[in-house]
Formats: structure tokens, C-alpha cells, sequence
């Protein structure tokens, strides 16, 4: 009689190991496939901003262009040991003079990241009437980075599915100016693209603002108003990264997000992360800000600046909360 019991005990014993085991792995299987889901639905960027790396020149009066490549590196450091990241995107003013061999140096500095990078241009790495013009700019960058093979210099890519990423040309290269403008030719493109992706999340790119992060009449897109009226009716999420001017500051515009990156080489020093969860009905975006770690050059690159509390911002404008909405559910 206690042998049967035993091997009935025994024989149940079996089943409810083969019965947890099953279990646990099937419960598994669903966490990892939210994780995964989660990070899907995901996308991490790291904004530099006019970095105006410079190997041989002086500091000026608020740029603080001797320490530019430390800078950098402390940049480059910071995001390598706080990913993941699905890419860096620089926008604009890579390099404060507008020399090949500088921009070559440049980019052997952004080849450190350890995640996929980017680049637009600025109005500082341009010529109107020397080598590196918009052509020379996009073939040094080929060069130094296969994730730029783009044949144009306004570009698109999708860094995963439900986001689109679409880098502008802002720059005017036929006069010297600070201001900027978008072509007729771009204007068509961009449409295109956000006709082509109307159920994705858009990440546009551009160094020179869509919105002012403040005013300034000669640093301004010349036809930003048309520009806004193309992006407002793109009826999903638009995130906008931008640069030029030197700020931090966040606006949000119904279903469009602003997001201006200070500079590197002048006060507050630092860089951008911006994360953003795409959801059923909804997009979730957290912008923060990242400082320098080299608090002796921030402080000192603080005296050289009047004015340094508009760079700065508010605290919205530093690390902050957004929500989106999709108009239209996804298929």
C-alpha cells in the first residue's frame, strides 16, 4: 500500500515539475515579449548641438573653442556609458571653420560612439566660395561613417519601425549669412516624406530653428512659416530637434514638440537626450538636458556669457515631460 502511495507521490511530483516548468517559461516568453514590445515602441536619441570643434584656435569672448575637443570627448563619454541609444544625430555647426581637414578631424572624434551617429549641417561648416561646401561636407562625412551614404544632403531614415527621422538643409551657401532657408526642391521632398509616413512618428532635424527658441532677425529661418504649415499638417507627432542658437528650450505646439539643443563650447555646455514612447493612441516624450562633466570649463565659460540664464532656460526647458496624441490609430 505505502509503495503505491509512493510512486503515485513520485508520479505527481513529475507532473507538477513538468507543470511549473512549462509555466515558467511561458511567463517568460510573455515578459521578454513586452520588453521587447517596450523597446520597440521605443527610440532614444542623444542631441550634440554646434559643437565648433576647433584644433587650433583661441577662445573668443563666449566661445570657449581651446577646450572644444575636451569637450567633445566628455560628450562622446558620457553618452557611451549611459545607453542604449538608437542613434546620435549632431545638428549642425560641427566644426566652428568651415576646413576639410577639420571636419575630418571631427568626425574621428564622433567615431568613438559606440552607437550609430549622424550628422546636418550648420551654417559654420559651409563655404560659400571654399572647399567645403555642401557636396565636400556630405562626402568627408561618407567617408568617415557608413550610416551616411546619403546621395543628398537633406536625408531621411527610419531607425526603427513607427519612426521616421528626416534631416533638413537649413543653410543658405550663396551669401554670407547667419540666417536660414529651405529650397523649393526640399520643400517638395519634405512633403513627400510626411505624406509617405503619416501613420509614424516624425523626428525632424534641422540646425537652424523651425521656432525660435528666442528672437533673433539675423539668425532666423527666412521661410519658417511656410515650413510650419507643412509640418502642422502631418496630423501625428512631430518632434523637432534643432540648434543655432545656442538654447535650451522646449515648446510644445498642439501635436509638434520643439526641442532646441545649447551649444558645447558655450555656457550651459551641454548636450540632449530625448526619449520617446510611441503607445496605441498617444506618444510620451521625456527631454532632458546633460551638462559637462568638466565643471571648471562650464563655470568659466558662464563669466564669459551675458545672458547665460536664456541659454539656460527654465527648469521645463531643461528636463520635462510631454504627451502627443495620434489622430489617427495605426493599422
Amino acid at each position: 500500500m505505502r509503495k503505491k502511495q509512493y510512486k503515485k507521490e513520485r508520479k505527481e511530483s513529475f507532473f507538477s515539475k513538468i507543470v511549473n516548468f512549462t509555466l515558467t517559461i511561458l511567463l517568460a516568453c510573455v515578459i521578454g515579449a513586452q520588453v521587447c514590445t517596450a523597446a520597440n515602441n521605443n527610440l532614444r536619441i542623444a542631441q550634440v548641438s554646434d559643437a565648433h570643434y576647433s584644433s587650433f584656435e583661441e577662445n573668443t569672448s563666449y566661445k570657449f573653442l581651446k577646450k572644444s575637443g575636451d569637450l567633445l570627448n566628455d560628450v562622446i563619454f558620457q553618452i557611451n556609458t549611459s545607453g542604449p541609444y538608437d542613434f546620435v544625430m549632431f545638428t549642425g555647426d560641427l566644426v566652428n571653420k568651415p576646413k576639410v581637414s577639420e571636419l575630418e578631424k571631427f568626425t574621428s572624434y564622433a567615431n568613438k560612439l559606440v552607437y550609430p551617429w549622424y550628422a546636418i549641417d550648420g551654417n559654420h561648416d559651409i563655404n560659400i566660395d571654399g572647399p567645403l561646401t555642401k557636396a565636400k561636407f556630405m562626402e568627408v562625412l561618407a567617408n568617415a561613417n557608413e550610416n551616411m551614404q546619403q546621395k543628398n544632403i537633406y536625408y531621411a531614415f527610419t531607425p526603427k519601425k513607427g519612426f521616421r527621422v528626416v534631416c533638413l538643409d537649413s543653410i543658405i551657401d550663396y551669401k554670407l549669412t547667419s540666417n536660414g532657408e529651405i529650397s523649393n526642391e526640399e520643400f517638395l521632398w519634405l512633403k513627400e516624406e510626411l505624406d509617405e509616413h503619416k501613420k509614424d512618428v516624425v523626428i525632424i532635424c534641422t540646425h537652424v530653428p523651425i521656432v525660435e527658441p528666442y528672437n533673433s532677425s539675423n539668425h532666423k529661418l527666412l521661410n519658417d512659416y511656410e515650413l510650419c504649415r507643412i509640418i502642422k499638417n502631418h496630423e501625428n507627432p512631430v518632434v523637432i530637434l534643432q540648434g543655432h542658437y545656442h538654447a535650451a528650450k522646449v515648446k510644445q505646439m498642439n501635436n509638434m514638440l520643439v526641442v532646441s539643443c545649447p551649444s558645447l563650447v558655450t555656457y550651459p555646455n551641454a548636450f540632449r537626450v530625448i526619449n520617446i514612447n510611441s503607445q496605441k493612441n498617444k506618444v510620451l516624450v521625456d527631454v532632458y538636458l546633460k551638462e559637462t562633466n568638466l565643471k571648471d570649463i562650464q563655470s568659466r565659460s558662464k563669466l564669459r556669457l551675458m545672458g547665460s540664464e536664456r541659454l539656460y532656460g527654465e527648469e521645463s526647458d531643461r528636463n520635462a515631460s510631454f504627451e502627443l496624441k495620434f489622430y489617427k490609430n495605426k493599422d
